[in-house]
Parts: C-alpha cells; sequence; structure tokens
C-alpha cells in the first residue's frame, strides 16, 4: 500500500522513524516534507499535498492512505480535511484508530506527536492500515452525506425547521424581534 506522511517540525522526527518501519512492512512511503527542521515551518501545505496526493492515487485505483504529524495533530487534521474526498481522523488509541476507518472509511490519520511514543504511533498506524471499512448500510449512508454537503451543500432536512415553523407559513424570523 501507498502511505503518504506530512508533518511540521513538532513531528519531523518522529516522521522520519515512522516512514523507516512502513518502509520495513513493505509500504511504498512518500514523503510530503518538511525536509529539515525549521523551528517556524507551517504544517498546512504539508498536510495538504499528502491529502491531495491520497486523493489523486485512490483516483487512480491505488491503494492508499495518508498519516499527517504534528505536536497536537488537531491541526494537521484540519488541513487535511480541507482537501475534497479526504476524510482525516485524530487517532489516539488503537480504538480511534480501528474506528476510523470501519466506522468512517478515513483515508487519512493524524497523530499528535507530543502527545504519543513512538510505539504508540506506530501501534495506531499500523491497526488504521490494516482494518478494512466495514461497508455497513449505516456508516456508508453518513458517509454519503459527508460528501454530499462537501459536493454541493446539501443537508438532510432540519426535523427542528419544520416543528419550528408557524401555522400559515410566516417564517420563524418574522415573528422573532431579536431577528435581524
Amino acid at each position: 500500500m501507498r502511505i503518504h506522511i506530512a508533518t511540521d517540525h513538532a513531528g519531523l522526527e518522529f516522521s522520519t522513524q515512522l516512514q523507516h518501519h512502513l518502509a520495513e512492512q513493505g509500504h511504498d512511503v512518500v514523503d510530503h516534507g518538511p525536509i529539515e527542521y525549521d523551528p517556524l515551518d507551517d504544517y498546512p501545505a504539508f498536510c495538504i499535498r499528502a491529502a491531495q496526493a491520497v486523493v489523486r492515487d485512490q483516483a487512480a485505483g491505488i491503494e492508499t492512505l495518508g498519516v499527517v504529524f504534528g505536536g497536537s495533530g488537531n491541526g494537521e487534521q484540519i488541513a487535511a480535511n480541507k482537501v475534497r474526498g479526504i476524510r482525516a481522523a485524530l487517532v489516539w488509541s488503537i480504538a480511534t484508530a480501528e474506528l476510523a476507518r470501519e466506522h468512517n472509511d478515513a483515508n487519512v490519520i493524524s497523530i499528535g506527536a507530543r502527545q504519543h511514543t513512538v510505539d504508540e504511533a506506530i501501534a495506531f498506524i499500523d491497526r488504521f492500515i490494516a482494518t478494512p471499512f466495514s461497508g455497513e448500510e449505516r456508516h456508508a449512508r453518513r458517509i454519503a452525506q459527508l460528501a454530499a454537503f462537501e459536493n454541493d451543500g446539501t443537508l438532510l432536512p432540519d426535523p427542528r425547521a419544520a416543528a419550528a415553523a408557524p401555522a400559515g407559513g410566516e417564517s420563524v424570523d418574522a415573528m422573532d424581534p431579536e431577528a435581524g
């Protein structure tokens, strides 16, 4: 499997060790940066490029996933999720790594390099890679809803909107003197 990796300065040493582990496991590892330690570097471009590569490879039929790192993993997850087609999950345990794939069909995980040991991260990544998407209807349905919103803003109807609508068809805002 191809694994795209990106980090910032906080995860650089971590990333290097994990790349070696993944290569030893027979994976094709693609590093999206950085190439040297710079305490002022910025994670968005690195993580977005890794996420874009995951989407490109998956569209081409290549079995691929992504892993992004930073101090907490939060910003890196957010950056990856800005790429259409990415479902990036913040992973902090074996269970969240497994559920990210099994229930959410995540194609990228984010790990906080300052929150975990290298051995913990290896265990999370190995479980993530080894776990297939369950394909259960409820999970597929929810993922389809996320994709629909991402593509065109489609959402299921809000059940509260119908319940809050006054008789006669007036909008709720028309009755609210505070609405602006």
